[in-house]
């Protein structure tokens, strides 16, 4: 039986486009959630003989508590009905940033997670993970097919079309290397802030040596968030002179009020892939997902 894509029906957009573009059949988890807060969920594939031999679950690990437990659970009941592979594609992947202790008796969740889904998963393919001190992904997460894809490149053909000759800036040195990526798809000149953090919402940001009078810059970073460092970039980008300040980013968070706190710091428009769904949403990454699901695929045949 040919490989079946499940999703659920909050990603139903992003995971059929990613089917579609795959060539797979996409089929809905039913998920109801009791008033203790306990989940229960409801596999389209009633009898074990409707399990195909390699199963794909697409589900983004954007707010991620509940859904942590749902690939659990999917990914234990698929094993007991047969299941001898299982694909997970979570174009964003999360508790990635923590991969040390900062201050001491910290939980460092990147290895445990990481653990978590090599237990569960034959494969895990991933969009611009928030990777600080480790080059690869499989140090992550100890799996063969683990695979990090960048969406800077397409981002960069947005920006080629929606603006002449931008300057590219990464609000803070994290963000290099995505508008590296960007620059070396584009050949636009870059730029990167220098920042200060000193709480989530609390963040100082220092300009690049450049001249940004009149021009029109573009912000790129993984992820929004909070909102507050891309602002902050965006006022003293402003400040500064330049005749316009968008955004654009792998994955859009925002986190209660991010989008209005951007808005309000003066930046024109945000864009978005759909990594995580959101009204930002401009690139569909079903164009770079399904050849990586492809590799991985053809790999077990």
């Amino acid at each position: 039986m040919s490989p079946v894509l499940l999703y659920c029906d909050d990603e139903a957009a992003a995971a059929c486009r990613l089917a579609e573009a795959a060539g797979l059949t996409a089929v809905a988890i039913a998920r109801h959630r009791f008033p203790d807060e306990e989940l229960r969920l409801t596999l389209p594939l009633a009898d074990t003989a409707d399990f195909p031999e390699t199963l794909v679950v697409y589900r983004s690990l954007d707010r991620p508590n509940d859904k942590l437990v749902e690939l659990l659970l999917v990914a234990r009941h698929a094993r007991a009905q047969g299941v001898r592979r299982l694909v997970l594609v979570a174009p964003y992947l999360a508790y990635m940033r923590q991969d040390i202790a900062f201050t001491p008796g910290e939980v460092v969740s990147q290895p445990l997670i990481g653990h978590f889904l090599a237990e569960l998963f034959d494969a895990v393919i991933t969009v611009d993970p928030h990777l600080h001190r480790i080059a690869r992904l499989d140090q992550a997460i100890p799996l063969d097919h683990a695979v990090a894809l960048s969406g800077a490149p397409r981002l960069a053909e947005l920006i080629a079309e929606k603006r002449a000759a931008p300057l590219l800036v990464g609000p803070d040195a994290e963000a290099r290397q995505w508008v590296q990526s960007a620059a070396e798809a584009t050949g636009f000149e870059v730029g990167v802030c220098h920042k200060t953090r000193r709480g989530d919402r609390d963040v100082t940001i220092r300009l690049p040596d450049l001249d940004v009078a009149g021009r029109q810059v573009v912000l790129m970073d993984d992820v929004a968030s909070s909102g507050h460092t891309l602002a902050r970039a965006a006022e003293a980008l402003l400040g500064a002179g330049a005749a316009s300040v968008d955004v654009a980013v792998t994955h859009a968070l925002f986190v209660d009020d991010a989008l209005a706190v951007i808005e309000a710091a003066g930046v024109g428009e945000v864009w978005s892939t759909d990594a995580i769904a959101h009204s930002s949403n401009a690139i569909a990454l079903a164009p770079l997902l399904a050849p990586a699901l492809a590799r991985v695929l053809a790999a077990w045949r």
